[in-house]
C-alpha cells in the first residue's frame, strides 16, 4: 500500500453526519481522456469549439430522449432527505457530494436554458450560465458519484442521482471532455474483447492453467472450455475473473459447479467481458455496442442459455437492458431466463441436491456479505421479490457454517457502496475511493469486533478490487475479501475427488 498523502477518516461505531466543509474535494478529478481514447467511442478528441452551445444542445437531446431526466431536474423540493445518504459526503464532508448538491450542478444550467423563469429571472430560481468554471465543477463532482443509487431509496420523489450523473458525463463526452479510465477500457473491449486487453491466446493459456491447478488439487479433470460450438451454456464473466485475486477463485468455483451439474458450457473469446462501462459514461450507443458482442457470440457458438458471472454493474446491464440493447434472444431455450445469474444456477443445483457440499471446508472463516449496489438496487434474481438479497445469502449459508450479516441499515437496498463503482476504480481517485469506503468499513469493523467476522464475501468484480485496495488503509487485511463462488469452490466435493486419506496414503508410500 502506497503511503497516503491525504487524511484517512477515523472509523466510528456508528455513521456520523459530518459538518459541511465546502470545497474539500474540489481538487479531485480523474485524468481526461486523450483523443486516442475518445475517437473509438465516436466522441470528439478534445474540447470542441463552441462547446457551450454544443453542451446545451446535447442536454436538450437527452431531455427529449429521457423523460425521467427532466422529471428528476424539475421535482426536487430540497427536503434534505438525501443529504446524509451518500457515502462520499459521509467520507469527505463536501456539500457538493450531497446528492442534492450534485444534482444542482446540472439543475442550475438546465433551469437557465430550458425553463421560462431561468431564462428571464435566473437569480430568482438559482439558474446559472454554463461557464468553464461550471464545466470544471461538473467534471470533478460528477466523477465523485459511483452511481450507486442509495440516495434514490430515501428520496420521497425517487430522484435518481445516478441518472443525472450519467447524463452529465455523456454531455461532457459529446463536447470532448471524457474520462480516460472508462473510455480507454471501452476502447479495449472494441479492439480486443475485454477490459484488460487479454487476447485469445492469453485467455486459452489462463484457462488451461486453471484446469491443471484444479486437477492437481482434486485429482478431477474439470474443464474450463473456450469457444466450444454447440455448448449449452455461454458464461459471460468479468475479465478480472481470469487472473485477479480473489476473482479467479470464483471462476474456479463456477467450473466446479458446472462440472458437477453435468452441463456443457463455454466461455467466449469474443464476449470475454461481462462488464459494460458504457453505462458508467451514460452512453446508450456505447452500452449497446458492448452488449452486441454477447449476442453475436451466443449466435456463433449456438448456445441455448446465457449465464453471467459475479459482476455487479454487468448484472444490472444484463438484467435491466440486455433485451432492449441486443435482443430479442428468441434463439435461446425459452425454458431458461435471459439472462441468468451464476448464483441462480448454483442455488438451483444446491436445492436439487446435485452438489456434494462439505461446509466444514470453510470453518476457518466467519463470513459476512456485502450487497453490491447495482445488484441490490437495480436488479433482481430468481422468481421471488428480494431474490437478489436472499439467493446470495442462501448459497453462502449452504457452504459455510459461520455467517453473520452486517447492521440492517447497511445491507439489502440500504447497502453502502464499496467506494469504487461507477467508473471510479482508478488510482488517480484513490483519496475519494478510500474516503468513500468509510461507511462500509465502519459496518464491517463492527461485525469484526462483535461477531469475530474474518472475511467479507462479494459478488461484484469492482467491489472485490476496491476492497483489496482500501482495506489496508483502515488496518484490515486485503485477503479478507472473498468471492461467493470461492466459498462454493472450497466446499464442493467433486465426484471422484482425492480424499485426505488418499493423500496421506500417497505420502506414506513415498
Amino acid at each position: 500500500m502506497a503511503k497516503a498523502d491525504f487524511e484517512i477518516p477515523e472509523l466510528k461505531e456508528y455513521p456520523e453526519v459530518p459538518a459541511v466543509v465546502p470545497g474539500t474535494m474540489a481538487h479531485s478529478h480523474p485524468y481526461i481522456a486523450k483523443p486516442e481514447f475518445q475517437e473509438p467511442l465516436n466522441f470528439p478528441g478534445e474540447l470542441v469549439d463552441g462547446w457551450q452551445d454544443k453542451a446545451i444542445e446535447a442536454m436538450g437531446d437527452l431531455l427529449g430522449k429521457y423523460r425521467s431526466l427532466q422529471v428528476y431536474l424539475d421535482s426536487c423540493v430540497k427536503c434534505g432527505a438525501c443529504t446524509d445518504k451518500c457515502h462520499y459526503y459521509l467520507g469527505t464532508s463536501d456539500p457538493k457530494n450531497m446528492p442534492v448538491g450534485r444534482q444542482d450542478l446540472l439543475r442550475k444550467v438546465y433551469r437557465r436554458y430550458f425553463t421560462f423563469a431561468g431564462k428571464y429571472f435566473p437569480k430568482l430560481v438559482g439558474a446559472e450560465d454554463l461557464t468553464k468554471e461550471v464545466l470544471d465543477d461538473w467534471y470533478s463532482y460528477f466523477h465523485q458519484c459511483s452511481q450507486c443509487r442509495r440516495c434514490s431509496v430515501f428520496c420521497p420523489y425517487g430522484i435518481d442521482t445516478a441518472e443525472i450523473s450519467m447524463a452529465a458525463r455523456e454531455i461532457m463526452d459529446r463536447i470532448g471532455v471524457g474520462q480516460k479510465y472508462c473510455n480507454e477500457i471501452i476502447g479495449k473491449v472494441y479492439k480486443i474483447g475485454n477490459n484488460l486487453g487479454l487476447p485469445e491466446m492469453a485467455l486459452a493459456d489462463t484457462l488451461e492453467g486453471l484446469e491443471e491447478d484444479v486437477e492437481d488439487e482434486t485429482g478431477v479433470a474439470v474443464k474450463y472450455p473456450l469457444d466450444v460450438k454447440g455448448a449449452d451454456i455461454l458464461l459471460v464473466t468479468p475479465s478480472a475473473d481470469f487472473f485477479a485475486e480473489p476473482h479467479v477463485d470464483g471462476l474456479i468455483g463456477y467450473g466446479k459447479v458446472f462440472h458437477e451439474a453435468g452441463v456443457s458450457w463455454t466461455l467466449s473469446s469474443k464476449a470475454s467481458e461481462a462488464a459494460n462501462f458504457g453505462m458508467f459514461i451514460g452512453s446508450y450507443e456505447n452500452m449497446r455496442r458492448v452488449s452486441l458482442r454477447i449476442r453475436e457470440a451466443a449466435l456463433e457458438l449456438g448456445v441455448k442459455r446465457i449465464i453471467f458471472g459475479e459482476c455487479g454493474h454487468a448484472w444490472r446491464v444484463a438484467y435491466s437492458f440486455l433485451n432492449t440493447l441486443a435482443g430479442p434472444f428468441d434463439f435461446l431455450d425459452p425454458k431458461y431466463p435471459v439472462p441468468q445469474h451464476i448464483l441462480e444456477f448454483t442455488w438451483g443445483e444446491i436445492q436439487k441436491g446435485t452438489l456434494n457440499i462439505d461446509k466444514s471446508a470453510n470453518d476457518d472463516m466467519v463470513v459476512t456479505f456485502h450487497d453490491s449496489c447495482n445488484v441490490a438496487r437495480a436488479s433482481r434474481m430468481g422468481s421471488e421479490p428480494g431474490g437478489q438479497f436472499t439467493i446470495p445469502r442462501n448459497v453462502i449459508k449452504a457452504v459455510c457454517n459461520h455467517f453473520v450479516d452486517m447492521a440492517p441499515e447497511t445491507i439489502h437496498e440500504k447497502t453502502f457502496c464499496c467506494g469504487g463503482g461507477g467508473g471510479l476504480l482508478t488510482d488517480d481517485l484513490m483519496e475519494l475511493r478510500v474516503k468513500g469506503a468509510k461507511p462500509r468499513m465502519e459496518a464491517l469493523k463492527n461485525v469484526i469486533e462483535e461477531n469475530g467476522v474474518t472475511n467479507m464475501a462479494a459478488i461484484c468484480a469492482i467491489c472485490k478490487s476496491q476492497f483489496t485496495k482500501v482495506l489496508p488503509y483502515y488496518g484490515l487485511d486485503m485477503d479478507m475479501i472473498v468471492s461467493v463462488h470461492q466459498l462454493v469452490s472450497n466446499a464442493i466435493v467433486l465426484t471422484g475427488q482425492d480424499s485426505d486419506d488418499d493423500e496421506e496414503a500417497e505420502d506414506d508410500a513415498a
